[in-house]
């Protein structure tokens, strides 16, 4: 497939390969741990299900911008993108690729593609202390370099791994992704289709798509399901450096958004635009210098 036919498909229809070649520079691509290693998950076959030879993660070096990159992308087709030891080590494994690099002076730049339902229920605590680890190593490595998130769709970015998103440096959405901690069908399981209805697309979409995680500061680019699109945002992150400090530090300006929220009374997505559009502009940044402030005073 050219480059050119890739670019006039939607993103979200290629397969996990295909998106990291889109995203890296044209002829860049190598996999590493590809599925030919055959390293696969040790736990499923003895639950009846068929492992996949990469685990559902492809990781590839390449180059951004003719700068050195390590590009995780998940694969939304096996186990709903679902993080397991395996496929969770090589996540962390990526990353901590990426900060040994740049602690030898080697400036390698980090992109995860996300298509994930969170941690892989059948692997239970071997695929949380993995989401454990990729954590850490996000957090280490943007000390260095940003390290950007592309959640594009179809199946978004749940659980621990939406935990991983908030942590990256910048966010990038399509309308189509979604972000959410818990996901439509677990809290219509755990508190009943009153709560929420999970079959509602159209109620799903408006609380934890992309445009509405962009308008209420959870996203820092909101894009169009195409590859070059979503190509040239994960560049302009490198080549404009985000001026604010990173949204897992924000936590004066969160508070003071939860501060502003009536437990008792159900928020409609669009109140919750009205209340926090403004979390991330120069006016919260202001009002986060009051809110020290006080704590000063106190």
């Amino acid at each position: 497939m050219s480059r050119q036919l890739r670019y006039n498909n939607s993103f979200t229809e290629l397969s996990a390969r295909e998106r990291a070649q889109g995203v890296l520079d044209e002829d860049s691509f190598r996999e590493l741990l590809d599925p030919f290693q055959r390293i696969e998950s040790p736990h499923l076959v003895v639950q009846g299900i068929v492992p996949q030879s990469d685990d559902g993660v492809v990781v590839a070096k390449g180059m951004i911008d003719g700068e050195p990159a390590v590009l995780v992308s998940v694969d939304g087709r096996f186990q709903g993108g679902a993080i397991g030891e395996v496929s969770g080590a090589k996540i962390a494994g990526a990353l901590e690729l990426a900060l040994r690099d740049n602690l030898a002076g080697i400036p390698t730049r980090a992109v995860l593609l996300m298509e994930t339902g969170g941690v892989r229920l059948q692997e239970g605590n071997y695929g949380l202390l993995a989401i454990a680890e990729i954590h850490a190593a996000i957090v280490a490595l943007k000390r260095y370099q940003p390290v950007v998130c592309v959640i594009a769709g179809m199946i978004g970015c749940f659980g621990g791994m939406s935990i991983a998103a908030g942590l990256c440096s910048a966010i990038i959405m399509t309308r189509q992704g979604r972000m959410q901690l818990n996901g439509p069908e677990v809290i219509e399981q755990e508190a009943g289709i009153h709560e929420l209805d999970s079959r509602n697309r159209r109620l799903v979409w408006s609380m934890s798509g992309g445009e509405q995680r962009y308008a209420v500061g959870l996203a820092d680019r909101l894009v169009e399901d195409e590859v070059e699109e979503i190509r040239d945002a994960v560049r302009s992150i490198y080549r404009i450096p985000e001026t604010h400090s990173s949204r897992s530090s924000q936590v004066d300006q969160f508070l003071y958004g939860l501060s502003k929220l009536d437990a008792q009374e159900r928020l409609t997505p669009d109140a919750l635009r009205n209340l926090w559009g403004g979390l991330t502009s120069a006016g919260a940044r202001v009002r986060t210098a009051f809110i020290r402030a006080r704590a000063w005073d106190r």
